[in-house]
């Protein structure tokens, strides 16, 4: 069986030479390569932070009014319970109720919903080794004149998938996934 780490798409290339037909059109040049598919998308972490917080704000609300627990101990409660219930969500679902809202799927190497075991690694390594990326950041004209900077910060999750070998896709990339699996 295939896995999402093996496929590969074609794709074509046409380089423009210095060269012209009879009639006057550029010559191109075709290369062709097979790539590895790509499934993740641009702009995954700041989906995957939010649904993290979506996914953690109905655990701090319980512990908070429920069982009357101050802010910082309902924070502290909400996160195992995050991790437990993400990973019981994910095996059997695929998702979390902020991923839900976000139309995105945690699925493994070959394409399937993670076994428990696998989606609760992932979910601990989430917690782990979320760190922020530091990023220069020069600002366009006319602070650059002023010279005006400031660090950028990032936050990147993506350790726990390569780890665990899981993949956060969109909903709608599912059906292609599938597709290139067959």
């Amino acid at each position: 069986m295939k896995r999402i780490s093996e496929l590969k798409i074609k794709k074509t290339i046409h380089r423009p030479t210095q060269s012209f037909d009879k009639l006057g059109n550029r010559i191109y040049n075709v290369f062709e390569y097979d790539l590895p598919y790509k499934a993740e998308f641009s702009g995954n972490e700041k989906q995957r932070i939010f649904a993290k917080i979506i996914d953690a704000m109905p655990f701090f609300l319980i512990f908070f009014f429920l069982f009357q627990q101050p802010a910082i101990l309902s924070l502290i409660f909400s996160i195992p319970s995050v991790i437990l219930f993400g990973a019981i969500l994910e095996t059997l679902f695929g998702t979390t109720l902020g991923k839900t809202i976000l139309k995105l799927k945690v699925i493994d190497d070959n394409g399937n919903y993670p076994k428990i075991l696998k989606s609760l690694w992932r979910n601990f390594l989430c917690l782990v080794i979320f760190y922020p990326v530091f990023d220069d950041f020069i600002p366009m004209p006319p602070n650059e004149i002023l010279g005006i900077e400031h660090k950028e910060t990032n936050f990147t999750m993506h350790m726990n998938n390569k780890l665990s070998k899981t993949y956060i896709v969109k909903e709608s990339q599912l059906s292609e996934i599938k597709k290139l699996l067959a």
